[in-house]
């Protein structure tokens, strides 16, 4: 009797090929394994800093937690965004609203979303970086990975990378200077800001020391208005956050106009910067990394061109 070779397996074969739904891989992630697809089209992320990474990549989400000021986006990203859909604040995603899109990868990080992440598995694969302080970078790579975007990652980390090679070439002598970083805020809430924050791990990277006083902080410190003299630094960093009731800028009024500060010696040598708290605190992702490279470079007046 004639044997017939078995076409069904060759059918779906075929078809598998032609649809890509074979393709998936494994990613390890802070949560687990979770299987991918290779190409994800429908992705929803639950950070800030994650919306950063992928529009870095050349990813679109369909949906995105809001910025944690503006409306809805960071002004930084506003542009890229407009066809984004919000779905809630980066602590509380509107579950339900996540669902009704059919997403085919959600992207979150254990910190904030440790709780729900069973909920979200039960989705669409979802893959979650650790914590946020001192590894935005790496929480960059692994949203690269999950996204199939392996080799745009690692070309996006060495741009950045370079960057700051430059710039601390340009900066020279100048980048043995210790550098405070301050954060006043309404409610008395005036802090130092320890080494492993996002501000404070870009002037790691790029070489920068840090004051005694604030290079042995483990944790971000706040402070009353007579320990001011422990803001004092070769060169002062400061941002403001103020949720729109004005509280936050009367702070900085506040202490900005006292005795104290206008004797450290970063304020008469005129070495005082105010920035963005958006961008060198609260945002956290590549492309506001990249905007606190500039405003440092503005600071020393040097060049720090992007790649």
């Amino acid at each position: 009797m004639k044997k017939t070779r078995p076409i069904l397996p060759a059918l779906v074969l075929a078809t598998l090929i032609a649809t890509g739904a074979a393709q998936a891989r494994d990613v390890t992630h802070a949560m687990g394994v979770t299987s991918v697809p290779d190409a994800p089209q429908r992705v929803v992320i639950l950070t800030n800093e994650g919306t950063e990474a992928l529009l870095d990549l050349g990813v679109t989400p369909i949906a995105a937690v809001r910025s944690t000021v503006g409306e809805p986006w960071y002004p930084h990203i506003a542009d890229a965004m407009v066809e984004v859909t919000e779905i809630g604040a980066e602590d509380a995603p509107n579950l339900e609203a996540i669902a009704a899109l059919e997403p085919d990868l959600i992207l979150g990080i254990k910190v904030r979303h440790e709780g729900i992440y069973e909920q979200l598995s039960a989705m669409s694969p979802t893959v979650m970086a650790d914590v946020f302080d001192g590894k935005w970078l790496e929480n960059y790579q692994l949203y690269a990975e999950a996204l199939g975007l392996e080799a745009e990652g690692e070309a996006g980390v060495k741009a950045f990378e370079e960057r700051i090679a430059a710039l601390k070439v340009a900066l020279g002598d100048k980048v043995s200077e210790e550098i405070s970083l301050v954060r006043f805020r309404g409610g008395g809430r005036t802090s130092l800001r320890a080494p492993d924050t996002f501000a404070g791990d870009i002037l790691r990277r790029i070489g920068f020391a840090r004051p005694a006083i604030q290079a042995a902080l483990t944790d971000n410190q706040e402070i009353t208005m007579e320990r001011i003299p422990e803001m004092d630094g070769d060169r002062i960093f400061y941002f403001t956050r103020d949720s729109g009731d004005g509280e936050g800028l009367a702070v900085e009024t506040e202490w900005t106009a006292s005795p104290l500060w206008l004797g450290l010696g970063a304020v008469k040598a005129g070495a005082i910067h105010r920035v963005d708290d958006a961008v060198w605190n609260i945002a956290g992702g590549i492309l506001a990394a990249n905007l606190v490279l500039d405003d440092i470079a503005q600071a020393y007046g040097v060049e720090a061109p992007r790649q």
